[in-house]
Formats: structure tokens, sequence, C-alpha cells
């Protein structure tokens, strides 16, 4: 096991040397000659040294802290697309596709305190993949997505995990469409933007005590699919993603007291490499943006409104993977790669800890 303690931090304020000038001092001897010639390696050296932290040098600092561990396997297939929620502590996954291209209904619990899994009832409604999940209260939702034959869906169902029994609620208020994002916040859950078709930045709000969906402010950003959302003290922070193929740097929070968006910022490109289909999770106040196109792990501050890179992912590079926060950790399953390569490893991540290499 190999520790990595090192980071890169910006050499705004470090001066190399200017040793060249000593060559200009009066009278040179034969041991002045010497020591000249010592000084003016040592000085090359010394500019050569500046110049590599330079070109390092970013708006961010570059750190290793955020170690990933291995738990236990997803027992089910492995899958990509897959939908999730946490109520109290315990993770709850299901739907998905599979590495024949099967469109999948299990659902199944993550208890990372025992770190097991165990199946439960299927999900209510059709197999699908690319559909979003959301929890309100003591109760978690999945809904919208791809079916068997292709067909975007807009039904939704209410998972209650004491009674382990899935009800169908309202029909999402907007058109049928998959690749969007969701959250939930309050007593309310959100979707919005995705593909139906069109790429899409609408807007939703479902309220389940009247069991309604009513449009609210569309994504302050441009349309897209494939973007990440988590939520930190009542507001949710979302971006990344593409629209039409083109990669989206944007970076915005809701705000649903006022029921607007405001930009904030860009994952800028000396930064990050932009992403979707990626995974975001918050942990302690600060957000996680990793996956998609790359493996790097982004931490953003919205206190400060900065991003700052720290490790990297250790399992295998991935999209359409599931990820989630408990508690202090943060955890990633399932995902896809080239072909048709589905996992179903599980990693949790703390941002706490310095980033080992096995």
């Amino acid at each position: 096991m190999i520790h990595l303690p090192f980071r890169f931090l910006s050499a705004t304020n470090s001066q190399p040397q200017s040793v060249l000038q000593e060559a200009s001092l009066s009278p040179v001897t034969k041991t002045g000659k010497k020591q000249q010639r010592i000084n003016w390696v040592l000085g090359a050296l010394s500019i050569g040294w500046a110049g590599l932290l330079i070109g390092c040098n970013s708006s961010t600092t570059v750190s290793t802290l955020g170690d990933w561990t291995k738990r236990s396997a997803f027992e089910g297939v492995g899958r990509s697309g897959a939908s999730s929620f946490v109520i109290n502590n315990i993770a709850y996954m299901g739907t998905g596709l599979d590495g024949s291209n099967q469109r999948l209904q299990d659902f199944w619990a993550y208890d990372p305190a025992k770190n097991a899994w165990t199946q439960k009832a299927n999900y209510g409604g059709l197999a699908r993949y690319s559909g979003v999940g959301f929890s309100i209260g003591n109760k978690g939702y999945i809904g919208t997505g791809i079916n068997l034959n292709s067909d975007r869906l807009k039904d939704f169902w209410s998972y209650d995990p004491t009674t382990n029994l899935w009800v169908k609620v309202a029909d999402f208020g907007g058109t049928a469409r998959y690749g969007s994002l969701a959250f939930g916040i309050g007593n309310k859950g959100y979707v919005a933007t995705g593909n139906d078709g069109n790429y899409l930045k609408d807007m939703w709000a479902f309220d389940p005590t009247a069991n309604t969906w009513t449009k609210v402010a569309s994504y302050g950003g441009e349309k897209r699919i494939g973007g990440v959302a988590f939520v930190i003290e009542g507001k949710a922070y979302a971006g990344t993603g593409n629209n039409n193929g083109i990669a989206q740097r944007d970076w915005y929070v809701y705000d649903p007291a006022t029921d607007t968006w405001t930009q904030k910022l860009d994952f800028l490109t000396d930064q990050a490499v932009q992403r979707s289909y990626g995974i975001g999770f918050a942990i302690n106040g600060k957000g996680y943006v990793t996956l998609g196109d790359n493996v790097a792990v982004w931490e953003y501050n919205p206190a400060t409104d900065i991003w700052a890179q720290l490790g990297s992912f250790e399992g295998s590079p991935r999209q359409n993977a599931v990820g989630f926060a408990i508690g202090n950790k943060g955890y990633v399953t399932t995902g896809s790669a080239s072909g048709t390569s589905r996992f179903d490893d599980l990693w949790d991540f703390d941002p706490t800890i310095e980033q080992v290499i096995n």
C-alpha cells in the first residue's frame, strides 16, 4: 500500500533565484569561476523546477484526499442506468439495463452498517433503464425511462420500505423522457431536463400529498441529458451532461423557496474534463462529482463557490453508474463501460482520508 501525500499548490509566490546576474560580478578568480559554474547550474535547476510548478498551477488545488474502499458487491446482475434513492440511511436501487440489453425490474436495498444487500419487491412499473429516483420523507419514487420496446415512459411509482410495496402515483407532468436529473427537497420531488426525442430543460415538482405535478422554473442553463444533481442545505446544485453531443460545463443552484436558478462557477476548462452520465452526491455540506467521461473526483464547496480536484475513482472507468451518500461517505455502484460490460462492484468514498493505491 503506497501513500500519495503530495499535492500541487499554486506557485504564484515562488520566485526562482536570479543567480545568472552573478556572472557580471568582478573580479573572477579560479575559485570564483568554479563557484560561478556551480551557481549557474543551481540557478538553471531552480528555474526549471519553478517552471514545472508553474506549469502545474491552476485556479484550484490538486489533492490526493478522498480514498475509495471496495465493499460488498451488488447481489443483482450487473447493470447500467439504474435508479436509486436513500431512506433512513438505507440505499434502494433497481431497474436498469444488463449486458444483454434486457431491461430490468428487480429492486434491492443496501445497508452500509451491515455491508449487505437484500432483495426487495420488484419495481411496480414496467422494466426500464435511464429513469430517475428521489425520496420524500419515508417513501421513495422512481419513474420515467425507456422500456423493452424503447418507448419513453412517464409513469411514476412510490415505494414504502415498511410494507415493501409499490403504489402507482400520478404520471409525470412533463413529456415521457429519459436521461433526466432528479432530487428531493423538503416535501417535494423534482425532475428536470432529459430527452423526449428532443433535448429538454423544463422542471416539474411532485407533491405527494396532493398527488400532483406542477411545472416550476426550468433549469437555468442549456438543455441536456446525463447531468448530475445533489442537495445541500435545502438547495439543489446541478450541471454537467451534454446537449446534442456538446459537453456542458455550466453549474447552477436551485432555491425552491424562490423557485429560481442561479448560475455558479462553471467547470473551467483548466479545472475539469466535462462529463456526461457521471454521478454526484453530497457529504457534510460539500458536493462531489466523478465518473462519466473520466475518473477524476471534484469537490464543490457552495460556501466559497470553488471547485477542488481530489484523487481519482479507484474502480474501472464507467458511465451510467449509481451514486448516493449515507452519513459521512459517498457510494458508487454498477455502471457500464464499452460494449456490453456491466459492473456490479460497490465502492465507498471518504473525502477526509488520503487516497492510497494498493
